[in-house]
């Protein structure tokens, strides 16, 4: 089993910064990517980043692609987004993932394992 615990979510003005972060713990050594989706009111949950835990680039949803950097620290099983540039669309509830798939894209939803229990970002206008 993994917890993840997010915290960082809160209310901002458009064009303003929020930092999301998320604590993995438990058996976090078998962990193959993290990722950041987001659901808005009325919308389907979406993959805005995610990040491979040992190597490679990370993917960013076009959405957020030059804004919403994501980073991780191994040693302290966290992983990190840092929104940037927020507009009143960025508005959801975020959620931090894990992935114990080996070898997957990490593009959708199933190929994560565990799932935090969410954060709510408000941008108003």
């Amino acid at each position: 089993q993994v917890q993840l615990v997010e915290s960082g979510g809160g209310l901002v003005q458009a064009g303003g910064s929020l930092r999301l972060s998320c604590a993995a713990s438990g058996r976090t050594f078998r962990t193959y990517a993290m990722g950041w989706s987001r659901q808005a009111p009325g919308k389907e949950r979406e993959l805005v980043a995610n990040i491979l835990w040992n190597s490679g680039s990370p993917y960013y949803s076009d959405s957020v692609k030059g804004r919403f950097p994501i980073s991780r620290d191994n040693a302290k099983n966290t992983v990190s987004l840092q929104m940037n540039s927020l507009k009143p669309e960025d508005t959801a509830v975020y959620y931090c993932a894990e992935s114990d798939l080996y070898n997957g894209t990490y593009l959708w939803q199933y190929e994560y394992d565990y799932w935090g229990q969410g954060t709510q970002v408000a941008v108003s206008s």
